[in-house]
């Protein structure tokens, strides 16, 4: 799965990385405040196509609403989508249709139960910091004042599932333009899990259960324990 995650990209280096368009971004900002915990039900950034095919930079809130929702918790319980159904899911197969996006991050976090009551946080990233993007999907607002967005996950690959089973997947800027653009390569993407050897984690303190703490610190590593295998 996938709960929490960082954006520490700036302005230029977002719309350098995601080829993203004057024409609509005339006055964006300079920079962004870089983000170390982001949790479902914040708002996120999202790449998605807008006017004329364009790629645009947008924020929504983290947690799909489909139009039959019947509140704004729901988005809480749809915060990820399984690769393996998203394409015909009740929840999900109209946006896997025609509402692909492209989710903003740099890393993400993941909890290895180290024994019956104590886990452990790991932060993961492609590695040397790669640039990647999640494959997720969007809705329409319902029930919220913003659209809302899932991340889709897959099967962990071997480097993964020494913390966890699954892990988002992760599209790397090759395949960028097939998620958005093309349903048929959409569907070919699903299977596109980023290998064990472009992946890097390590142990990080579990102070980023709090999604109120934020900081550099988060993803700071500590002192690995038998069976950590990050590098």
């Amino acid at each position: 799965m996938c709960g929490r995650f960082t954006n520490r990209y700036s302005w230029r280096e977002l719309k350098e990385l995601y080829e993203l368009s004057d024409v609509l971004y005339p006055k964006a900002p300079s920079n962004f405040e870089p983000r170390y915990n982001i949790a479902p039900t914040q708002t996120s950034f999202v790449v998605r196509l807008g006017v004329a095919g364009r790629r645009e930079l947008v924020q929504l809130r983290w947690g799909l609403l489909p139009r039959w929702a019947t509140s704004p918790r729901d988005g809480a319980r749809m915060i990820n989508a399984r690769c393996e159904t998203v394409a015909t899911s009740r929840a999900y197969k109209e946006a896997f249709r025609s509402r692909p996006c492209l989710v903003v991050a740099d890393g993400f976090y993941e909890w290895a139960a180290r024994s019956a009551s104590t886990k452990q946080p790991y932060f993961l990233q492609r590695r040397h910091g790669g640039p990647f993007a999640f494959a997720g999907l969007w809705e329409e607002r319902h029930l919220t004042p913003e659209d809302t967005f899932t991340i889709i996950t897959c099967p962990a690959n071997a480097r993964v599932a020494t913390v966890h089973d699954r892990m988002p997947l992760m599209l790397v800027p090759g395949d960028w333009a097939a998620w958005l653009e093309s349903p048929k390569e959409r569907l070919a993407c699903l299977s596109h899990c980023l290998p064990a050897d472009d992946i890097e984690l390590w142990p990080v303190d579990r102070r980023v259960g709090n999604p109120r703490s934020q900081g550099e610190g988060l993803i700071a590593s500590i002192a690995r324990t038998a069976g950590d295998d990050g590098t």
